[in-house]
């Protein structure tokens, strides 16, 4: 299994992504977003449990983080793949399924089947 930073770095080197990387824990996420997004960070939190739901939990926040840190539009673009990327190579890695964004998304909301 790669590590983490070696999917990083093969995801960077894949996209040319030059920006930040955020740390993938709630740490760093938390430090990274927008102040206003944060109560909505922590109310997705407190409906989650440890497991795939978490997972995706994180690599949605992950993916915001990294957006929220972007200078300007275009490399909020490049944050995206990159972090879309990154996650999938690391559910690759894994030995997990990856995906959508809309499934995430239904995931966080409670919608998930």
């Amino acid at each position: 299994m790669a590590a983490w930073s070696e999917i990083l770095q093969e995801a960077r080197e894949a996209l040319g992504f030059t920006g930040p990387v955020v740390p993938r824990n709630l740490e760093g996420i938390r430090a990274a977003l927008r102040p206003d997004r944060l109560p909505d960070l922590d109310a997705e939190l407190a409906t989650l449990s440890e497991g795939s739901a978490f997972e995706a939990f994180l690599d949605h926040w992950w993916t915001q983080a990294l957006v929220d840190t972007a200078a300007d539009a275009d490399a909020k673009a490049l944050a995206i793949d990159f972090a879309d990327l990154a996650t999938a190579l690391r559910a690759k890695a894994t030995g997990g399924g990856t995906y959508t964004q809309a499934e995430v998304e239904d995931m966080l909301r409670g919608k998930a089947s």
